[in-house]
């Protein structure tokens, strides 16, 4: 299976990114897609995830700036980033989990985001 992100750039603060992470190699779905963030010198930090059913969660500092959805078919994980703030700024992230008999993890490759003020 493989996580393949995009849609990171850099964007003046106040704009907006779409990033895309779209999985492959997989006949099955996934239950949870998500993406996490890190900063330069800080700890990897999880942004927002959506279960297969369309719940999602967000962390507070992103609420009602950033929307996570998911197209289940195509096994596809958005976030759609608004009102970009200089915090904002990291390598993102895009993760899937399956559970099975077992919790199968995957991870994307990281798409950077910089937002300059």
């Amino acid at each position: 299976v493989q996580l393949q992100a995009s849609g990171g750039g850099l964007v003046q603060a106040g704009g907006s990114l779409r990033l895309s992470c779209a999985a492959s190699g997989s006949s099955f779905g996934f239950n949870v897609m998500g993406w996490y963030r890190q900063a330069p010198g800080k700890e990897r930090e999880l942004v927002a995830r959506i279960l297969t059913s369309g719940n999602t969660r967000y962390i507070p500092s992103v609420n009602e700036r950033f929307t996570i959805s998911r197209d289940n078919d195509k096994n596809t994980v958005f976030l759609e980033m608004n009102n970009l703030k200089s915090e904002d700024t990291a390598v993102y992230y895009c993760y899937a989990d399956r559970y099975g008999n077992k919790l199968y993890n995957y991870w994307g490759q990281g798409t950077l985001v910089t937002v300059s003020s």
